[in-house]
């Protein structure tokens, strides 16, 4: 009875309790709802607003901190029961979820800045302070931060600020998490850092640790310690310690440090860690404690030096789930042990050098989401892991890369199957064939990727039925046919449409045709769209990225048109037959509008930002000024401008002092006249000069020496004067490519000219040039190599006309380009062995000059040369016969000079016609008609070889030397005894 008793009293307090406390909790919800338009404190509220008179505001985000209730200012959060500001949350939106430079622009207009005022002491009940992505522009942060002592949320991040970060925060013992990540903060010693024990996450990521040498003991003394993200702090060793404390963490980042080799042994404490990143150090071998860790879900390892064994070091951590190694030096074809990571969803090992065929037990892999095995050397049929019906991988697969690979065969129906696949990339393998219709079936896909492969055939009409697709890539294929309007019919989300094609896609769509869509960015090169400007463009209100190179439009562009182009960033319509006149350019960014058809004056520029103008090749006229000196404002910002190939006249301008980000400038192939400006020498940035076939006069300005970063500069086809300039010697360590020739330069070539160790092309052709060849131009280390250099290939834009061959050519990449071209000039003297040394050179013409001597007998050691031309000057003696073995030669002229004997025999001097060594009276044997002396007779001497390398020469040399012995004597016994018998007589 008592029992009973008892538990009746139990019930009726449990239920009083219970009563007592709903109560409670109603008349807490009562007065807070009842006091949830409190006002904020005044001292609070005033505090803030001082706050604010200090900040510098450009948008105006702000804007909401007006009046009386301060709670629902912008950023401003209070307790609802006190009324205390509790939260200060001001950051930015982050710039990387901005893609192009207007939205960048307005990310960097709507930072906040200024002077951050210590009146936030105020806000004694502060919880929450957030002014992350913000730009204080150098500022340090203030110490005064350490007195706001409830604390509990700090994140300065990506803010702007510099130096060290104070000691005072130390007094923040409330904190409970803490961002500083930057890349402009400095630590000295973390001391400060061990008294904020409640400390649960801390960033510090890009703050340079270096010099802590104590890192390692202060997160130590961090028991609560739950993440710990350290990514580019130039760590690169820790300190030994008995013991782990922070055995709480959960989440922990060293990822971008310097760290090589290390055993991380103190790893082993981290039973409870989740997610460990060591991407992007220098280390060798995986730490084998991750064996270790039962709760590891997330391992990355990308960007270290990680070899073909790490896969099977990680064959049985069996709870993976993400697992990241690309860029490593992984190399081979992928072990059998990985199929035990049956649990993962991400797999990225991009970027090795993985071989052999994707295995089919990947198709095993039921829960991945992402697989990335792009970029490495895969080979097979796709259809092993895409076309295998039994495969699990197509439930739950989203992102698939497997680009960059040799992937052969064609695509197999069963990818329709892929009905959560979100990404597909397929570029640059060997694929063939058609895009199966299936691919309609892939109602989630976003992203289509298959560029640069060989898939032929039609577009399949099931592309629209695509209606989540947001970008779609079938650039550089062979597809050809018709493209209707249905083919776009349902793609209502498209964004981005790049098809660049070999001319045998046509677009046929009426011409009232309004698309589904609104692209951000459209490629259609090498379509047949025209011959009318597309009307249906004029529907795309939201274009950025526009390019239409060489689709068969032969039209004016029409009106509606510029109205579009304030919000285009890349504008592309070259290489078409387009005609009128520009009266205004309101594009900014890239504009290439060259080849075609434009005439009239040069267009008003409206932009405030052009990085990139070609108007090259159309028949604008007119005076370069006013585009260069009177909008010079909107132009400041040009690194490339091509204005070649138009018809411009009067003189350069001589105001080129603000184009700070000038690299390349193309003024070739016009009607200009007058000196180069003494204002080119502002042009510090400059790598690519062509001012070739103009009118230009004078000398070389001086001013151009500051242009030390000079790759490329193309003078030729002008009336310029003068001596080289040995300055041009002296500050252009990195010239490549020298073209002077067709002008009136004069004196001898600079010793000066010896040190440019980068050249690879010289040409000071048709000169009035004099003096001998230098012999230190064997020094010329460029020409002593095979060319390679991606330098040139990357600024080659435009073309350079070089002599070759004996023709003209126009090169438009210069890597493989190996010249040396100092033809028709008045140069003396012999051709210097030391030019044997430029083993790399393809191309050398000497021709047309007084040169006298012998060619050098190792000339064979200029294994590339392709074409040799010494024609017309005064040289004498054999051909050496090491010419013989100049495998490439396929042009050769050494005719009108004064050679003799046999020519060397081989299978490539023997293939040249006889014009190649016409005018050489004593040269003998094929290609030439006229025969050796002696070629018929059996008593021919043995022929020897003499001092010069050449075989018979010396012997047919002896031969007419003894035949005209007698001819001689009759000769000069009359001249000498002649004179004296008529006197007698």
């Amino acid at each position: 009875m008592a029992t009973l008793m008892d538990r009746k009293t139990s019930f009726v307090v449990v239920l009083v309790h219970c009563f007592l406390s709903l109560a409670t909790i109603i008349c807490v919800f009562a007065f807070a709802s009842g006091n949830s338009n409190v006002l904020c404190l005044e001292r609070e509220k005033e505090a803030l607003l001082t706050f604010k008179h200090s900040i510098i505001d450009r948008s105006n985000r702000l804007s909401s901190w007006i009046g009386k209730e301060c709670c629902m200012w912008r950023g401003i959060g209070c307790d609802n029961i006190t009324g205390h500001v509790i939260q200060l949350n001001l950051r930015d939106d982050p710039y990387y979820e901005f893609a192009t430079l207007k939205t960048w622009e307005a990310f960097k207009r709507s930072q906040l800045g200024g002077v951050i005022s210590d009146s936030l002491l105020e806000l004694k009940h502060l919880h929450h302070l957030d002014l992350s992505w913000n730009n204080f522009e150098d500022a340090h942060i203030p110490s005064f931060f350490g007195g706001l002592r409830n604390l509990r949320y700090l994140n300065l991040s990506y803010a702007g600020f510099v130096g060290t970060i104070p000691h005072q925060l130390a007094n923040l013992s409330n904190l409970r998490s803490l961002d500083i990540g930057d890349l402009y903060m400095q630590v000295d010693n973390l001391e400060w850092l061990s008294h904020l024990s409640l400390l649960e996450f801390l960033d510090l990521s890009y703050v340079n640790l270096s010099k802590a040498s104590n890192w390692f003991q202060v997160m130590n003394m961090l028991p609560s310690l739950s993440e710990l993200h350290l990514s580019g702090c130039e760590l690169d060793k820790y300190a030994h310690i008995p013991y782990v404390n922070f055995s709480s963490l959960t989440v922990l980042d060293l990822s971008s440090n310097n760290f090589v080799y290390s055993t991380f042994n103190w790893m082993n404490s981290l039973s409870s860690l989740v997610t460990l990143d060591l991407s992007y150090n220098l280390i060798q071998i995986p730490p084998r404690v991750v064996h270790n860790m039962s709760c590891l879900r997330n391992l990355y390892l990308s960007r270290n030096n990680f070899s073909s064994t790490t896969l099977n070091l990680l064959d049985n951590i069996t709870t993976l789930e993400r697992l990241d190694l690309a860029f490593n030096n992984i190399r081979g074809v992928l072990p059998i042990a990985l199929g035990s990571l049956s649990q993962l969803m991400h797999l990225d090992l991009s970027n090795n050098h993985l071989e052999g065929n994707i295995p089919r037990f990947l198709g095993n892999f039921c829960n991945l989401q992402l697989l990335d095995l792009s970029w490495n050397n895969l080979g097979g049929d796709v259809h092993e892991v895409l076309g295998n019906s039994s495969a699990c991988i197509s439930k739950n697969l989203e992102f698939l890369y497997l680009n960059g690979n040799q992937l052969s065969s064609t695509l197999p129906d069963e990818l329709g199957k892929y009905q959560k696949l979100s990404f597909l990339s397929l570029s640059y393998n060997m694929l063939s064939g058609p895009i199966p219709m299936s691919i309609g079936n892939l109602s989630s896909l976003r992203t289509l990727v298959v560029s640069n492969n060989q898939l032929n055939g039609t577009i399949p009409v099931s592309l629209g039925h695509l209606s989540n697709l947001e970008m779609l890539d079938i650039s550089y294929n062979l597809f050809k046919g018709f493209v209707f309007d249905v083919h776009f019919s349902n793609l209502t989300k498209l964004k981005e449409l790049y098809a660049p094609s070999t001319n045998l896609l046509t677009l046929r769509v009426s011409s009232n045709w309004v698309p589904p869509f609104q692209l951000q960015s459209l490629a259609m090169d090498s379509w047949r769209l025209g011959p009318r400007f597309p009307a249906w463009l004029q529907s795309q209100k939201i274009l950025q990225d526009l390019s239409l190179s060489n689709a068969s439009i032969s039209d004016v562009i029409p009106s509606w048109f510029w109205s579009l182009c304030p919000q285009i960033e890349l504008l592309d319509l070259s290489q078409n037959q387009i005609h009128g006149n520009i009266p205004n350019l309101s594009c900014g960014g890239s504009i290439s509008l060259g080849s075609n058809n434009f005439s009239g004056l040069f267009p008003h520029i409206s932009s405030s930002y052009i990085t990139y103008l070609d108007l090259s090749n159309n028949s604008f006229h007119g005076s370069l000024t006013p585009l260069i000196c009177e909008q010079k404002d909107k132009m400041r910002y040009v690194e490339i401008l091509d204005l070649s190939k138009n018809l411009l006249s009067g003189e350069l301008p001589d105001c080129w002092m603000n184009y700070f980000d000038l690299r390349v400038l193309l003024l070739g192939s016009n009607k200009l006249t007058g000196n180069i400006p003494s204002s080119f020498g502002s042009l510090s940035a400059l790598k690519l000069l062509s001012l070739n076939r103009n009118n230009l006069v004078g000398d070389l300005p001086m001013s151009l020496q500051n242009c030390k970063g000079l790759v490329i500069v193309d003078l030729s086809e002008n009336h310029l004067s003068g001596g080289l300039s040995i300055w041009l010697g002296n500050s252009s360590a990195s010239l490549m490519a020298l073209v002077l020739r067709s002008n009136r330069f004069h004196g001898s070539i600079p010793q000066e000219f010896c040190y440019f160790n980068s050249l690879q092309i010289m040409d000071f052709a048709h000169n009035k040039l004099s003096g001998s060849i230098p012999q230190c131009f064997g020094n010329l280390s460029a020409m002593a190599r095979q060319a390679s250099n991606e330098n040139l290939a990357l600024i080659s834009v435009g073309e350079i006309f070089l002599i070759t061959k004996g023709a003209k050519n126009d090169y438009k990449s210069l890597d493989l380009v190996t010249s040396m071209d100092l033809s028709s000039n008045n140069l003396i003297g012999e051709i210097p062995e030391e030019l044997t040394r430029l083993y790399g050179v393809r191309f050398l013409n000497l021709s047309n000059n007084q040169l006298y001597g012998k060619i050098p007998k190792k000339i064979g050691d200029m294994t590339l040369l392709e074409s040799l031309d010494v024609s017309m000057n005064q040289l004498t003696g054999v051909i050496p016969q090491s010419m013989a073995s100049l495998t490439f030669l396929s042009y050769l002229n050494l005719s009108y000079n004064y050679f003799s004997g046999r020519i060397p025999s081989s299978t490539q001097l023997q293939s040249f016609n006889a014009l190649s060594f016409i005018g050489n009276h004593d040269l003998c044997g094929p290609p030439l008609t006229a025969s050796c002396v002696g070629d018929d007779s059996s008593l021919e001497p043995t022929p020897n070889v003499n001092d010069d390398g050449g075989e018979n020469g010396g012997w047919v040399d002896k031969k007419c030397f003894y035949m005209g012995m007698p001819f001689g004597f009759v000769v000069g016994f009359w001249v000498v005894f002649g004179p004296l018998a008529f006197s007698k007589a």
